[in-house]
């Protein structure tokens, strides 16, 4: 039986270590994303209580920043040690998922374009879902904030999506104060203002007529089918850029896979 490391080794110098420089930086990447994940939640206590990540009805955003993180940090992992150590099943390992990755990544880029009005209804259901859980999350919060804010807009379809969270429901035995209002993202900001308001939203969807003079009045969806032929050519470019990033690392990966098959088989 053969075992792949030799004392006059043929395998490219070159390959070895571009393939380790490669996977360093997302190694890196992920352990930073993954102490990001865990810091954000214990600063949220989550930590001290594992019960609150079941209790989320909502997107908790933490969970996609570890799940980034952990997958970056195995792949990265699996490249530096695989082409460090010539070893041939991690060398797989990485080439195949990077390959699976980018096999989905197809996939969904063209159910997306084919199947357009079923993806548009869930993108509507799954924000309507996180409009519910608006307030039991500052997470959430704050990525809804930021939504609303960027693409000024407000609610899935309407500001009357706003109904469908407790806090802010036009029902009158709702006594909340936010009740008919909207989160101060919705508001159409001043750019003079030095202080953001937070509770410019207060009521103002008990004053139909006057909307357009407070609060952004179209639908989150509505901005984001606005947005994308706006920028097609750069959500273009990303993918490439996505794209031609993991087929170096494939190349790179069945290159020293080659290389150390031939030494194995010369010996």
């Amino acid at each position: 039986m053969y075992y792949y490391r030799y004392e006059n080794s043929e395998v490219s110098c070159c390959y070895k270590y571009l393939m380790f420089s490669y996977n360093i930086i997302f190694w890196l990447a992920g352990a930073a994303f993954i102490a990001a994940g865990f810091w954000a939640w214990s600063e949220k206590g989550v930590l001290l209580d594992l019960t609150q990540v079941t209790r989320l009805h909502g997107f908790d955003p933490v969970w996609l920043v570890l799940v980034v993180g952990g997958i970056t940090f195995i792949l990265g992992f699996a490249g530096c040690v695989g082409a460090l150590r010539e070893n041939i099943c991690l060398l797989k390992f990485f080439s195949g998922v990077i390959g699976l990755i980018f096999f989905l990544e197809l996939t969904a880029a063209v159910l997306a374009v084919v199947f357009q009005s079923q993806v548009r209804e869930w993108i509507n259901d799954f924000f309507l879902q996180n409009i519910r859980s608006y307030r039991d999350d500052i997470d959430l919060q704050n990525l809804i904030d930021s939504l609303q804010k960027m693409n000024q807009c407000c609610g899935a379809k309407d500001p009357n999506d706003w109904d469908e969270n407790l806090y802010f429901n036009c029902n009158m035995t709702n006594r909340s104060r936010e009740s008919c209002g909207v989160p101060f993202s919705c508001c159409i900001s001043d750019p003079t203002d030095l202080v953001i308001n937070t509770q410019c939203g207060y009521d103002v969807r008990k004053k139909k007529d006057d909307w357009a003079n407070y609060i952004h009045t179209k639908g989150c969806i509505t901005a984001l089918e606005d947005w994308l032929p706006r920028n097609l050519y750069t959500v273009a470019i990303v993918f490439v850029v996505i794209s031609l990033l993991q087929m170096v690392g494939i190349y790179l990966a069945k290159t020293l896979i080659s290389d150390i098959h031939k030494v194995k088989f010369r010996y």
